[in-house]
């Protein structure tokens, strides 16, 4: 389990103001994610619309997908190219990581958010800065790194409070004022060789199953293989024995199985049927006793083995059904043996090159009115439509684009 958890209690971490560290900072920005994430090309789009609404003095959200751990930084490029400064929020576990990290992220504009509680310094900090119209505010509303970059995850509805309480505080003033959200689309495409980056993984992680090395089979069924082997071990480890049917459904048996008996017994009412959100509710529940020291060493240990489990059916929700096919683009075969990685190391190795672009879409305005009943938040449905409707387009446009090219200059194919 990846150190995103601490057992202590939160405290606020507000941005830098200066403008100077992150005038320095950006001059190195671009080798960084080269080095760092393999981020060897940019392409930003939209910066008009952005521009557009700075002009006129809107508070501005700029909601993205959060594919990658390389996102937050490549916003940076938007800052760049739009000649702005701006804020993001960031999970306090990016703060807790070493002095260094906290000391780059503030000055490049990072506040924490503490994602297992009620963290009301963040959310009067972000609505402050957009009552004020000071910098935009950058979120990733999926809440975690899905690393499925054709596929956006469920939203999380804290995006929708920020936007409605700063839209009402601007409403007050004279001139009245509007905040705005900017939905906006990364999208990676790699541009080496898929077999020659996803090979020494593989053989790795099937040494550590005690296999030979497989590679009679194609890449995609390498890939299956691999991925059947290991949630096999989950089901081992939680079932006593490997589960029958389809893949996909022995994940969403192994999430229910892990979650459903804590939801119970921490009386979790009306849990969502997105695992990241039941996740994050859970912990909210099982964390606040153990920062306070209250319970006993025993005690501890069994909330941290629940924790772990949380954890996994966290990550297991995150292996999309369909996602990787025979004909799947390089990039979701990337993703998905960078997850296999990930989830067994909590690490992951550099894979490069990549190409991004950062896509900035209309501005949806918000209105300062509440959402009166039930049923779902038009202003999250027209979010997420949004933003997934911009991925879409920008995966269409790699997939024509690798179809159309000469086949010389064409990527070797998948599973040769």
């Amino acid at each position: 389990m990846q150190n995103l958890v601490f057992e202590e209690p939160y405290k606020f971490v507000p941005a830098h103001r200066g403008k100077i560290w992150t005038a320095i900072f950006k001059r190195f920005l671009r080798p960084y994610l080269k080095r760092t994430h393999g981020v060897v090309a940019d392409e930003c789009r939209g910066i008009e619309r952005l521009r557009q609404s700075l002009d006129v003095g809107h508070g501005i959200i700029l909601a993205a997908n959060h594919c990658r751990p390389s996102d937050p930084m490549a916003m940076g490029l938007v800052t760049i190219e739009a000649k702005m400064l701006l804020y993001s929020m960031a999970s306090w576990h990016v703060f807790k990581q070493d002095w260094l990290t906290t000391f780059i992220a503030r000055r490049l504009g990072a506040f924490s958010i503490y994602r297992e509680g009620m963290d009301r310094a963040a959310l009067s900090y972000a609505i402050k800065a957009l009552e004020e119209a000071s910098r935009p505010v950058a979120i990733y509303p999926e809440g975690c790194i899905s690393r499925t970059n054709d596929h956006l995850g469920e939203l999380m509805p804290g995006i929708a409070f920020i936007a409605r309480a700063a839209a009402r505080k601007r409403a007050r003033q004279s001139p009245a004022g509007k905040v705005v959200i900017h939905p906006v689309a990364l999208k990676y495409q790699f541009l080496g060789d898929v077999n020659d980056a996803l090979t020494p993984v593989l053989e790795e992680i099937e040494t550590r199953l005690s296999w030979q090395p497989q590679r009679h089979l194609t890449l995609v069924a390498r890939i299956a293989k691999v991925g059947r082997a290991l949630l096999s071990l989950k089901e081992i480890e939680h079932f006593g024995i490997p589960q029958p049917g389809s893949v996909y459904g022995r994940i969403d048996r192994l999430i229910q199985h892990l979650l459903e008996p804590l939801e119970f017994e921490w009386q979790v009412i009306e849990p969502s049927v997105d695992p990241v959100i039941r996740a994050k509710d859970l912990r909210q529940v099982i964390l606040p006793d153990m920062v306070s020291g209250i319970i006993s060493e025993a005690e501890r240990d069994r909330r941290w083995r629940q924790l772990a489990d949380i954890y996994l059916a966290q990550q297991l929700s995150l292996y999309r059904p369909g996602y990787v096919q025979p004909d799947s683009s390089a990039e979701r075969l990337l993703e998905t043996v960078e997850r296999f990685e990930e989830d067994l190391t909590d690490v992951t190795r550099t894979h490069g090159p990549l190409k991004l672009v950062i896509d900035i879409g209309e501005p949806i305005e918000v209105s300062p009115d509440r959402v009166r009943g039930g049923g779902n938040d038009p202003l999250m449905s027209e979010l997420q439509l949004r933003m997934q409707s911009m991925i879409n387009k920008l995966a269409d446009e790699l997939s024509d684009a690798r179809s159309t090219a000469p086949r010389r200059m064409r990527s070797v194919p998948v599973g040769v």
